[in-house]
């Protein structure tokens, strides 16, 4: 039995603090995954986890054991990603969280690519609005919005956005086009509601570096950002949304992008990975490609805000 399969599975474990979720995210059976514990301590001659039927810890030996072990599986990955990257086989399972949004908009219309480029890779996309824990619940790389604050996680910056004000051209020719924030406030509005939180997000924008909020006259509410997509062009309001949300519509004409010489507040965008572990290929991978998908996204971004691609150059 392989020392170092050994290792990463005793490691897992200990990460994870369950023998069943270690043993699904490195797919292989639980009845494997025990053995190769078990292989271990035998020939360690020490008891390195407590176990119980709802259980899992590690003991003193065992957490000092652990930091030992993770460094050593570190370095044998770095030296090997070092000697044969040119080599190196892309294969086996990753698995992405993102937002519904940027997969619907953005990961999915062109992960074709990705997989062609990568055909033994087993893609697994996680589509929700919520925060996973990447440790816990076995995902390699996630993609958020706003800035990181769990240290255990290394974050690369892929985008700078705004929330974009907007509305169909129906609802422009019935009620007038806002010029003006004074103007805007008069309008029927539909709000976003974060389904995390359960806050109603008002359309905000910074004048004078200050932060604006204008309340607008409120005809619905939604905690889903394609419903609130939805009711804009069924001409219940205007809409303030993520970028990725509306730049399709806009494109298109469906929507009219209003106030474009207001810029709401920046959003940055990350591609977030456990810190703890080295990056593997499949990860390395997709975070690569993805940075180059959304070097085009800023591009689109940049068209559709003018004023803020000039605040960029300056």
């Amino acid at each position: 039995m392989d020392r170092f399969d050994t290792m990463r599975a005793f490691t897992r474990v200990v990460e994870l603090n369950s023998f069943t979720k270690a043993a699904q995210s490195l797919n292989v059976p639980k009845a494997t995954l025990s053995a190769q514990v078990l292989a271990l301590e035998k020939r360690l001659r020490v008891k390195l986890l407590h176990r119980t039927t709802r259980h899992v810890s590690v003991t003193t030996d065992g957490a000092l054991y652990y930091e030992r072990a993770i460094k050593l599986l570190q370095d044998l990955d770095e030296t090997e990603s070092a000697l044969s990257q040119a080599r190196v086989m892309h294969k086996g399972r990753l698995r992405v969280d993102v937002s519904a949004t940027v997969a619907r908009q953005i990961i999915l219309p062109a992960l074709n690519d990705f997989l062609r480029r990568y055909p033994e890779i087993a893609f697994e996309l996680g589509c929700t609005d919520r925060t996973v824990d990447l440790l816990e619940e076995g995902v390699d790389c996630a993609i958020r919005g706003g800035m990181p604050i769990d240290e255990s996680l290394v974050a690369k910056k892929l985008i700078e956005t705004s929330r974009i004000t907007c509305a169909s051209p129906t609802y422009l020719e019935q009620h007038g086009t806002p010029t003006t924030l004074e103007a805007l406030a008069q309008h029927s509005v539909v709000n976003f509601q974060s389904p995390r939180t359960g806050k109603v997000i008002p359309f905000n924008y910074v004048v004078n570096d200050q932060s604006t909020y204008i309340q607008g006259q409120r005809k619905l509410m939604a905690n889903e950002i394609d419903a609130c997509v939805t009711a804009a062009l069924a001409d219940i309001g205007i809409v303030q949304l993520p970028y990725f949300a509306v730049r399709g519509h806009i494109e298109s004409g469906r929507l009219i992008r209003l106030l474009p010489n207001y810029a709401s507040e920046i959003t940055p965008v990350y591609v977030v990975y456990l810190q703890n572990r080295h990056l593997s290929a499949n990860v390395r991978a997709f975070v690569d490609w993805v940075t180059e998908l959304f070097a085009q996204e800023q591009q689109r971004y940049y068209a559709c805000c003018p004023v803020l691609a000039r605040a960029q150059s300056i």
